[in-house]
């Protein structure tokens, strides 16, 4: 790997598969700011020299900087870039990853992502006091399960919108 200066950012750029290592620091730099984001958009590529790498074979990366293996995730769970992390070291992106990364910030998707996990929170904290309030009012009298009919029909209508058959 060799370093190569985008922008005022130090990245590590492999030689062979012409992936990307992005210190934590530079990373965060890089999804909060719009300057940075533009630098990478427009940050000219050398020519690849290299053979393409198989697209269907998952491959674990080791941290360049700790040596234990990363973990796979796709950016901001909807972005299609699964990218390799270590947490609190940094991100390996591959080939083309980075400018995927920060077109999806730039389309609001990280944006989309946090309302669409807001959404799910808030759904699960009211499923999660329907089943309370089910539980302390007409619930198991005699246990936890002791359920009549008419209190499961009830929680099911609440949580899904549908009655017992």
């Amino acid at each position: 790997m060799r370093w190569i200066t985008v922008g005022s950012m130090d990245l590590l750029e492999c030689e062979t598969c012409d992936g990307t290592w992005v210190e934590a620091a530079a990373f965060e730099r890089v999804c909060a700011s719009r300057e940075n984001q533009a630098v990478v958009l427009h940050a000219p590529r050398a020519p690849r020299t290299v053979t393409s790498v198989q697209a269907d074979r998952v491959r674990y990366r080791p941290c360049p900087r700790c040596g234990k293996l990363m973990n796979r995730v796709n950016f901001g769970r909807m972005s299609g870039a699964i990218v390799d992390v270590c947490r609190g070291h940094g991100t390996f992106l591959d080939r083309g990853e980075l400018h995927q990364v920060v077109r999806f910030i730039q389309e609001g998707g990280l944006d989309r992502a946090r309302e669409i996990q807001r959404q799910e929170l808030a759904e699960g904290r009211r499923q999660a006091a329907v089943i309370e309030r089910a539980a302390t009012r007409e619930g198991p009298a005699a246990g936890p399960y002791a359920w009549n009919e008419r209190w499961l029909s009830d929680l099911l209508e609440s949580l899904f919108g549908t009655k017992n058959p």
